[in-house]
């Protein structure tokens, strides 16, 4: 039989998973089949960007921008940067920059007074966001040449601040500029970090246009060549006091120029994977196609169609999946149709049950021998001195005997604690009673039930070594015997 499928239905049904085509309209369904690689590439995604700009010192002893009190000033910048996209809307750029800010209060070199400049160089590495594609509505189908870039990323800072101060005694002299801090490039590493955000214009398949404005955090408070001895005509502190951040910041605003390099047509981040998808929809939309389905019937009547049906006798009545398959759901080897235990597997000749063995009764245990294997696990546990809390290197003891306890399925003991005759009867057996129950303490612990378990004390009542004895030949005397109760 023949019908016509509608176009989206047969988009899904043919072409699952589908992200990119070739042009040979073949489809990639990104299986293990078909690896992505570079000869599979579609768009560049390689660019090298330079630009130049003006840099401001906005948070620091000494700024650039006066607001009213005294005059602006303003240095340059420039930078070079290698750019490669990892996606449509994320890439990474090495970035190489130089410049040199002027803050103060007067022009340096030109007039007198206080004033500073400094010249710098930075390598960073930064991550690009391109929130235009990123956040592109699906229903846009318009191209676009507009695009809103966040950067943002740390790397490292070398740099020469120079100063001037007036003059206390003739404030129209100047003094000449001094080396205030050298921080010197990849030798002596300074971390710095930068963020901001660009908007570009796309000229052609080769060339973008952006706007950048970067704020730059230095994390070194002398930056700004603020540091050391000031002469002013009012003192007041030092410069480097005047604020009290520890870091001297600045705006750097910049035009550049981004070279896209690549054989293919556009560049990966001026890509919009839907826009692909809405043409191939366009496409499928004005088709009609006829598709023949089941030209070979269903021989079995399982319901699926010959065409792909893997198993082509199944048996009447038995459920399939998608292949035709009769299911089997435990496993077994025996369908679900035939399987009188259709969750437990079970052999072929059981009809996919499993055999009933006859349980072999456990064998008796001899719970006095047991005893005495817990008593010689527990020889010369060991407690803290006068207490009944047991030492830290008697556990692996403990756990030896909890195991045995819990191998005799049910057995009861009686643990007795006993003293040597050093000190009076009475603490010695309240002593005695109290470290026989937190060894059963301790055994409850670790999984044996407490109704296994009695304790008792006999302090020294049982003790055969004098008092006058020394401390090693006692501690016989110091020990948990172990009864069997049945």
């Amino acid at each position: 039989m023949k019908i016509k499928f509608a176009t989206l239905a047969l988009l899904a049904a043919i072409l699952p998973g589908t992200i990119l085509a070739q042009n040979n309209d073949k489809f990639y369904s990104g299986d293990k089949n078909n690896p992505f690689t570079q000869e599979d590439k579609k768009f560049n995604d390689w660019a090298i960007s330079a630009g130049v700009g003006v840099p401001l010192v906005q948070s620091a002893d000494l700024t650039s921008i006066k607001n009213g009190n005294g005059k602006n000033l303003f240095g340059y910048s420039a930078y070079l940067s290698v750019d490669k996209a990892i996606t449509h809307a994320f890439g990474l750029n090495l970035q190489y920059e130089m410049g040199e800010t002027k803050q103060g209060m007067v022009n340096l070199k030109k007039d007198a007074g206080l004033g500073a400049r400094t010249q710098y160089q930075a390598l960073s590495l930064l991550g690009d966001i391109n929130f235009s594609n990123l956040l592109r509505r699906s229903d846009n189908h318009s191209p676009f040449r507009w695009a809103l870039h966040g950067y943002a990323g740390v790397g490292t800072l070398g740099y020469k601040a120079y100063r001037q101060d007036a003059d206390p005694l003739n404030p129209n002299n100047k003094l000449g500029e001094n080396l205030i801090t050298e921080n010197k490039f990849l030798k002596k590493f300074s971390m710095f970090g930068q963020a901001g955000a660009g908007l570009k214009f796309n000229v052609n398949r080769t060339i973008d246009i952006e706007g950048r404005v970067m704020y730059v955090v230095t994390g070194d408070d002398n930056f700004d060549g603020g540091s050391g001895n000031v002469y002013v005509l009012n003192p007041t502190p030092g410069n480097n006091s005047r604020e009290e951040q520890y870091s001297d910041n600045f705006f750097n605003a910049t035009l550049g120029i981004t070279l896209k390099l690549g054989k293919h047509a556009s560049h990966l981040m001026w890509h919009d994977p839907l826009q692909e998808i809405y043409y191939r929809l366009d496409v499928l939309e004005n088709k009609n196609v006829d598709v023949e389905v089941c030209k070979k019937g269903d021989g079995d009547n399982d319901g699926v169609c010959d065409d792909w049906d893997r198993q082509l006798d199944t048996p009447a009545g038995a459920r399939v999946d998608g292949a035709g398959v009769a299911l089997d759901a435990d496993l077994d080897g025996v369908i679900d149709l035939k399987d009188k235990c259709v969750t437990v597997p079970g052999p072929v000749e059981n009809d996919g049950c499993p055999k009933v063995v006859a349980p072999v009764a456990p064998a008796a245990v001899d719970n006095s021998q047991v005893a005495s294997d817990i008593q010689a696990a527990l020889k010369d546990l060991l407690f803290n001195l006068g207490k009944s809390t047991v030492r830290p290197e008697s556990v692996t003891k403990l756990d030896l005997a909890a195991n045995l306890i819990k191998s005799t399925n049910g057995g009861s003991f009686l643990l007795i604690g006993h003293t040597d005759k050093k000190g009076s009867d009475a603490a010695n057996l309240k002593l005695s009673q109290a470290r026989a129950a937190e060894v059963v303490k301790e055994l409850v612990k670790r999984g044996v039930p407490s109704s296994q378990l009695k304790s008792k004390g006999v302090g020294e009542a049982e003790a055969t070594v004098p008092e006058t004895a020394s401390d090693a030949e006692r501690l016989q005397d110091r020990k948990v015997e172990v009864k069997a109760l049945n």
